[in-house]
């Protein structure tokens, strides 16, 4: 019987967190731990949660890693070794004395502020946590960081990130048959190479900026595409470049997103994802939505109204991007795997430089004159010419944009 539960395995109940902590307790080394004879007797500070002083010394309260807050002690700042913690903890003090408009640090702190220390501390764990699930998730260059300096709002709920679209009930997505025969598709295109199909010239210049005006559809190479993964004519299936910071708004705007990095004019920044619905299914989650204030609906209406995209439950970082009326990005309509015009990938570029540290925003109501399709020489087999998609919103809602060209209502 021994022999046959040989490669048996059962998962074990407890964290890494506390079964360092139980090797501690009981002075045993584990090297998959981390635990060795050297440092078996130091612990892990998680976070600090109050402050006193004496006239001897200053003390803080600990809560220990690995074990329950009925075990936090009170130690003196010399046993301490954790610099970022004990930093984080007094911009967190200072922040909620200077609301209580209170300028020196008292002898022994009240237990609202002590409160305020342990929330905001748990906090930044849990975002910290949903940090490290997005960034496991993601399945492109660019890093996803999230902060929360406003208020004691954590991670939103019912919500999963996801990297390409997620087809609804009733949708089939038919893939694109054929691909170039292009070696060297910006300088020795074959055909026309891929954006040949409407005659258009390549969307993008050598450095992947796009050059086309909004309107015209993108059509990049392919799965079945000959050119390499180098190609110039591949940026929006390359994913997000950039490192990206979703972070809480002060201006009751709920969550946002900005730049960490400098992103040049014409540049590809993010995709709009979610899930594929119907306009019928569409319809009777708008009017769901519209009673809690809120939607993430974009029609796909390139050509005709027909599918929407749902990025309420199901999406990317775009679900976090905030509405301006003066945007940084623009929409434009992509076509890489899938040739369904009523299927076009959401495409955001930037409409000039952006700074490290600004926020990204683009127009829920952008307005594109329709492109002429004769001066255009489009394949009037596809019939491409129209407009991007806009965000489906039926509520009245109030602008909070700032922007010097506000027009006070989203909708």
């Amino acid at each position: 019987m021994a022999e046959n539960l040989k490669d048996c395995s059962v998962p074990c109940k407890m964290s890494w967190d506390e079964l360092e902590a139980m090797c501690r307790m009981e002075k045993l080394q584990c090297q998959e731990l981390g635990v060795s004879r050297a440092n078996v007797n130091e612990y892990e500070v998680e976070f600090l949660c109050d402050y006193k002083k004496t006239k001897e010394e200053e003390l803080y309260l600990v809560k220990w890693k690995g074990f329950p807050e009925s075990d936090n002690t009170w130690e003196p700042k010399r046993n301490l070794k954790c610099p970022k913690l004990m930093k984080q903890f007094h911009l967190d003090l200072d922040q909620e004395l200077r609301r209580h408009k209170r300028r020196c640090i008292p002898k022994k702190l009240d237990k609202e502020v002590s409160s305020f220390l342990v929330q905001k501390a748990k906090l930044r764990q849990s975002l910290q946590r949903w940090e490290d699930h997005l960034n496991h998730t993601r399945n492109h260059p660019g890093r996803i960081f999230v902060m929360n300096e406003v208020d004691l709002e954590g991670p939103p709920k019912n919500f999963t990130y996801i990297n390409n679209y997620k087809v609804g009930q009733g949708i089939v997505l038919d893939e694109m048959a054929v691909g170039c025969e292009c070696k060297n598709c910006l300088e020795e295109p074959v055909n026309g190479c891929c954006p040949g199909a409407s005659l258009q010239r390549m969307a993008y210049n050598d450095r992947g900026q796009v050059r086309i005006r909004p309107g015209q559809p993108i059509y990049e190479c392919n799965s079945r595409c000959s050119c390499g993964h180098d190609c110039p004519n591949r940026v929006v299936q390359n994913g997000i470049q950039f490192d990206l910071c979703i972070f809480k708004t002060g201006n009751g705007r709920g969550w946002g997103v900005r730049t960490l990095q400098h992103i040049k004019r014409n540049t590809f920044v993010m995709e709009y994802i979610g899930e594929i619905i119907t306009t019928d299914e569409a319809e009777r989650r708008g009017h769901i939505y519209d009673r809690q204030g809120s939607t993430y609906l974009f029609d796909l209406d390139y050509v005709e109204d027909v599918y929407t995209v749902d990025a309420a439950h199901l999406g990317n970082i775009s679900h976090f991007v905030n509405h301006s009326c003066n945007p940084n990005l623009q929409v434009y309509n992509v076509f890489i795997d899938n040739i369904d015009e009523r299927l076009p990938r959401i495409a955001l570029f930037s409409t000039r430089a952006i700074r490290a540290g600004e926020e990204l925003t683009f127009d829920y109501k952008m307005q594109i004159d329709p492109v002429d399709t004769e001066s255009t020489k489009m394949d009037s087999s596809f019939s491409l010419a129209g407009l991007p998609g806009s965000p489906k919103k039926r509520v009245r809602v109030e602008c909070r944009c700032g922007s010097d060209s506000c027009r006070k209502y989203l909708f």
